[in-house]
């Protein structure tokens, strides 16, 4: 189907009825805020309206960082992500704030769109080279030595790549870690899982495979606890001395759970949602598009202007 099909009468009534639900309305009045929807998908009417573009406040590469905010932020989405789709609260909200703000849509598969709007889905190592590219053109822009992370699950394994594997070191101050997988998507317990699946005499790859969309995702199974790439990745420790991270992670995640996120280090502070606040059920798509989870992040890129963490409730799926 081509993007003419697409935009055509039923498409457009798609986009409508997706807009309407989020309560977002396009408008080309130039305004003095970014409008912020805390929501997972609040990024999705955008991509469907620009295909490929940037959420409003993100990727202006006449950005000029200030005193305030010297270092521009990267957002890395997660598996089957994007930058717009991933970052709907974030990109406006830092914008607002007065943050330079990129994002990127890596590892994208060589198909039509609206399936190129997957990103995530190629090996990280390649994944982390675009990443690198992308962090090397915002220093140019903006004149930053130093960039801040903000990532979203695979997002921080593809920037702990970069940073450990493809000269990032020095280069990156904050990592802002949301659900994390530092080490593996659930962690030991994928011993379990292949140890019945070899009492099975089921091939470990092949269960691997089937359980993380296979060939499709190559980097779902690279990001498995306890698998050869997590392994050689955190063989020199998890964490880059030079970087200081703040992780984010739930008791509610389907995948990433705390055990696996929140690695303690002394350069590392753990935040785990649900510690005073009872009522927030962020799954893993939630924590990256709750308002709860966003002002965690903004404290971790300026503590020197922390503000209240609220609690509040915070629903599953959409945040």
């Amino acid at each position: 189907m081509s993007r003419r099909t697409l935009r055509g009468t039923p498409g457009s009534l798609v986009v409508t009825a997706v807009l309407a639900i989020l309560g977002l309305v396009a408008s080309g009045t130039a305004h003095a805020e970014y409008p912020v929807t805390f929501n997972f998908f609040a990024g999705i009417p955008y991509e469907l309206t620009n295909p490929g573009g940037s959420l409003p406040g993100a990727n202006d590469w006449s950005c000029t960082p200030t005193a305030a905010h010297p270092d521009p932020v990267v957002l890395i989405h997660g598996t089957a992500g994007g930058g717009q789709t991933n970052w709907g609260a974030y990109a406006p909200l830092l914008a607002n704030e007065g943050y330079c703000v990129y994002s990127l849509t890596y590892g994208a598969l060589d198909v039509p769109w609206p399936l190129s709007a997957l990103g995530g889905m190629k090996p990280i190592p390649e994944s982390a080279a675009q990443l690198a590219a992308f962090v090397a053109r915002v220093q140019a822009a903006t004149g930053a030595p130093k960039v801040d992370f903000i990532a979203h699950s695979q997002g921080n394994t593809v920037g702990d790549y970069y940073i450990k594997r493809l000269g990032g070191s020095g280069k990156v101050d904050k990592f802002v870690a949301i659900a994390p997988p530092w080490l593996g998507i659930f962690g030991d317990q994928m011993n379990v899982i292949r140890a019945f699946a070899d009492r099975l005499g089921v091939d470990r790859d092949t269960t691997d495979s089937v359980a993380t969309m296979g060939a499709i995702c190559q980097a779902c199974h690279e990001m498995l606890g306890n698998s050869t790439f997590v392994n050689a990745l955190n063989a020199d420790g998890v964490y880059d001395p030079s970087v200081t991270y703040t992780n984010l992670a739930s008791n509610y995640d389907e995948a990433v759970w705390p055990s696996v996120a929140l690695v303690p280090a002394p350069n590392a502070t753990n935040v785990l949602m649900q510690d005073g606040c009872p009522t927030d059920f962020s799954d893993h798509m939630a924590i990256a598009g709750s308002h709860r989870a966003a002002m965690v992040a903004l404290n971790a890129l300026d503590p020197d202007h922390a503000r209240p963490v609220p609690c509040e409730f915070v629903p599953p799926f959409t945040g």
